[in-house]
């Protein structure tokens, strides 16, 4: 294909047993679309791999046994199967999964006032983010790439309901890469705060944990997701 684009129009079969309603996103690794089932009728998502990417069905095997590994993480989304479908004369392979209601984190955080959560609020969201990763994390496995177009957010009272849409590494866990998560988790943190001026503005214990996002600092004090959490949960506010 010259482009890597799908543009799968709502109606369209995909497979024998979906038909496309809507369009998700899209990533690095390809498209992803909210389908029905024709029999059950029940709405799953499916990830379409970019020919590109998917060296010849081994970058979907690998992410197939990667969400399999992770499926006791509440935060991961659960897989169900392996399909093909024909695209302009082409097999390509797709992954059905649970269809996850809610909105992308950054598409969410541009609809609050000052387009971010005032402190205690971010508290929540990254602490039951930092809980989700963690779990993924004692399972020797890691993400590999936490971001706020990454992460579908859903309010639930004072709390979140969160999941991690995409893995961009598919490779063996390591203290490097285990750490680059951690990176991101606090990145994601300063971001949910309105970015430099929130962080100016933040109470003194959430600069303590967010430490200028200065890796040095960040390693020596987080070596995993479950750091983070623990911290927060330690956090003490002055009088």
């Amino acid at each position: 294909m010259a482009k890597e684009s799908y543009s799968l129009a709502v109606g369209r079969s995909l497979g024998s047993h979906y038909e496309v309603i809507d369009f998700i996103g899209s990533g690095w690794e390809g498209e992803v679309y909210k389908v029905q089932e024709h029999h059950t009728g029940i709405v799953r998502a499916a990830k379409i791999f970019y020919e590109k990417r998917a060296q010849h069905g081994k970058s979907l095997l690998r992410y197939a046994r990667k969400l399999y590994a992770l499926r006791s993480c509440p935060i991961v989304i659960q897989y169900h199967h392996r399909g093909v479908t024909r695209i302009r004369g082409r097999d390509v392979e797709f992954l059905v999964s649970d269809f996850v209601e809610g909105e992308i984190l950054s598409a969410f955080l541009k609809r609050q006032r000052k387009k971010c959560l005032p402190p205690f609020e971010a508290l929540h969201l990254i602490y039951n983010l930092a809980a989700g990763v963690e779990a993924i994390h004692f399972l020797g496995e890691y993400h590999g790439d936490i971001h706020s177009d990454n992460i579908m957010v859903s309010r639930k009272g004072i709390g979140f309901d969160l999941h991690l849409v995409d893995f961009f590494d598919l490779g063996k866990a390591s203290r490097e890469k285990v750490l680059f998560d951690v990176y991101c988790l606090i990145q994601v943190f300063y971001e949910t705060l309105g970015g430099a001026k929130g962080y100016r503005d933040a109470p003194a214990p959430i600069k303590q944990i967010i430490k200028g996002q200065k890796k040095t600092l960040l390693r020596r004090e987080f070596k995993s997701a479950g750091d983070i959490r623990l911290a927060l949960d330690n956090l003490r506010w002055e009088d």
